[in-house]
C-alpha cells in the first residue's frame, strides 16, 4: 500500500501521521487518509475538491496531481508551500 505523509507545517494545524493506505491514485490515498482524519481535507483540498493552490504533491520524489498513478510501494509526500519574508 502506497504510503502518505503530510509535512511538519500542515501536522500543526491538523493531526496527520504518515499512513499506509489503499489507493490506484494519489486521489484514491488520500480519499483513504481523509476517511480516517475528515479534518484534514479541508487543508489540503478545496470546495472542489482539488488541490489547494499552496499545495503540491510528490510521489517517489516527482511532482505530481491526484489522478497520478501510485503503486504498492509508492511514497506521497503532501507539502504545504510557505510565504513571507
Amino acid at each position: 500500500m502506497p504510503k502518505v505523509v503530510f509535512t511538519a507545517n500542515l501536522r500543526r494545524h491538523v493531526d496527520a501521521p504518515p499512513a499506509e493506505v489503499p489507493g490506484d491514485t494519489v486521489r484514491g490515498a488520500l480519499d483513504a487518509v481523509f476517511s480516517n482524519n475528515p479534518r484534514l481535507r479541508n487543508y489540503v483540498l478545496d470546495d472542489q475538491g482539488r488541490l489547494r493552490h499552496h499545495v503540491v504533491v510528490f510521489v517517489d520524489g516527482e511532482r505530481a496531481d491526484l489522478n497520478q498513478a501510485v503503486g504498492a510501494t509508492s511514497e506521497v509526500y503532501v507539502l504545504q508551500a510557505l510565504s513571507g519574508g
